[in-house]
Formats: C-alpha cells, sequence, structure tokens
C-alpha cells in the first residue's frame, strides 16, 4: 500500500477518499425478487387502462372522475365516481364486468343491485384520478 501512496505520491486521506468515491457507485448484484420493489397492483392494466384511456379523451367532468379500489363482498372491485348530475357511479369486477350503480342516476340512488356499496366496502386505494381542469 505504501508503495502506491509512494508511487502516486498521494497522502493517506486522499487514497480513502478516491476508493471510497470510486466503490459509492458499485452495487452488488441482486435477485430480481429483491431487487425490484413487488409489482404493485395500483398500476392499471387491460380493461382498467383502456376505461381511463376513454375518461381521459372526455372534457373533464365537474366533480373529476376517479377510480378507487376497494375490497366489496369479500372481492376486489374498482369504482368509478359518479360524474355529474344524473351519470351513475359504476362498479366493477376485476375482470371489468359491471356489477352495479351503487349511486347516482335518476333518482340518486344507483340501480339498487349494490345499494349497501357505500357502507359495506373497505380498503380504500386510489387508483386514478382526472386532475384536468374543468371548465
Amino acid at each position: 500500500m505504501r508503495t502506491i501512496m509512494a508511487a502516486l505520491k498521494l497522502p493517506v486521506w486522499a487514497l480513502a477518499l478516491l476508493l471510497l468515491v470510486g466503490f459509492a457507485g458499485c452495487r452488488t448484484m441482486e435477485s430480481p425478487a429483491t431487487s425490484e420493489p413487488e409489482q404493485e397492483k395500483d398500476i392499471p392494466t387491460g380493461w382498467l387502462s383502456e376505461l381511463i384511456r376513454e375518461l381521459e379523451h372526455e372534457d373533464p367532468a365537474n366533480p373529476p372522475a376517479k377510480v378507487y379500489r376497494y375490497t366489496y363482498n369479500g372481492q376486489e372491485v374498482y369504482y368509478l365516481t359518479s360524474r355529474c348530475c344524473d351519470i351513475p357511479a359504476k362498479v366493477y369486477d376485476t375482470e371489468g364486468n359491471l356489477l352495479c350503480e351503487p349511486e347516482g342516476g335518476i333518482t340518486g340512488q344507483g340501480d339498487g343491485r349494490c345499494a349497501d356499496f357505500i357502507d359495506a366496502r373497505t380498503n380504500e386505494t386510489l387508483i386514478w384520478e382526472d386532475k384536468r381542469e374543468y371548465k
């Protein structure tokens, strides 16, 4: 070590600093299972990303459209909020099948197929929100 330092004419602290900076950028190889975070369930794919694309091509609504994920009656569901007036909110299963319309519509009470949805839903996660300004 002294021969390297003597050849380079560097004090010990300078060599230590160079080594520290040099190794700071090195990372150990990790298996994909530990180096990457678990795939987020919040990332929309398939039918849900298509629904979101459709909403993004519509004019912004007031209140803005939002998609939430919930647990309802023991299953994972997706809830599209009502956006205005008589437009009903919609609840979809994970395959994109419409399960019910819990609120909205002409009566404001939805279609009656899941009247307990608002009170019974749990594990709320906001998946997407239209952040465009309503004009």
